[in-house]
């Protein structure tokens, strides 16, 4: 597998980065990949399906100049920036192999990243709902998947130190919780690993024996999806 270990400039790149590498591999320029990145700036990024109106608090990010984006997959809104690792995975879903379904590419990555990160923090490591890393019942990590015809996209953030305060001012209580939630806030819901970044890059760059540096990155590709999407109200705020 390649390692892109590749953050660019603005939160609109790196989400168009994924679109368009998940594009780039379907197309067949690449084989399967694991990217890393890390903004140290804050932005809101909401799943594919839901609405800014009720699962942001558009006023105080506009207050706190902190951008509201939208990525090409499915899951709960989010906070990034400083204190947050993501990771991108882009695998092949031939019908024979372990992400061959949804509930699959599920199964075979959350425990794999699962037993990973319980080696590392030397705790057990729970898949709660349906795609989150949890600690004691804290969910730690976050993860949604798009899926093209011959390779899917399956990315998350692992919560390493985000600021939990800023994070209760500008997102709401989420509409849809998973069972475990219990209509705990953020801060009562929510833990970080206290890792440094490094160190956690390292385990999933192992994990998934990425040792290879991915060596064509499709910048006009990224630049594309930035114009044609990312950079849109038309997009970002559709809902």
């Amino acid at each position: 597998m390649k390692l892109c270990d590749l953050t660019l400039p603005t939160p609109e790149e790196n989400l168009a980065c994924d679109e368009a590498l998940l594009d780039f591999c379907e197309a067949g320029d690449s084989d399967e990949l694991l990217r890393l990145w890390a903004l140290p700036q804050y932005f809101v990024v909401l799943g594919y399906a839901n609405e800014s109106a009720t699962e942001v608090n558009i006023s105080a990010c506009r207050e706190l100049n902190i951008p509201v984006l939208r990525r090409c997959t499915g899951g709960g809104t989010v906070l990034q920036g400083p204190g947050v690792l993501n990771y991108s995975l882009i695998v092949r879903t031939d019908d024979s192999g372990p992400f061959h379904s949804i509930a699959a590419a599920n199964k075979f990555i959350l425990e794999r990243h699962r037993d990973t990160l319980a080696k590392l923090i030397k705790a057990p490591v729970e898949w709660r709902g349906q795609t989150d890393l949890a600690i004691g019942g804290l969910k730690c990590a976050g993860n949604a998947q798009r899926r093209r015809r011959r390779f899917l996209l399956f990315h998350g953030s692992f919560l390493l130190h985000l600021d939990l305060g800023l994070l209760e001012k500008i997102l709401p209580l989420p509409s849809h919780q998973p069972d475990y939630r219990l209509n705990r806030s953020h801060s009562d819901f929510l833990v970080n690993l206290n890792l440094p970044d490094h160190t956690l890059k390292a385990a999933l760059s192992s994990a998934w024996n990425a040792t290879t540096p991915l060596d064509q990155i499709p910048f006009d590709l990224i630049t594309l999806r930035v114009r044609e999407k990312y950079a849109l109200d038309e997009w970002n705020l559709k809902f």
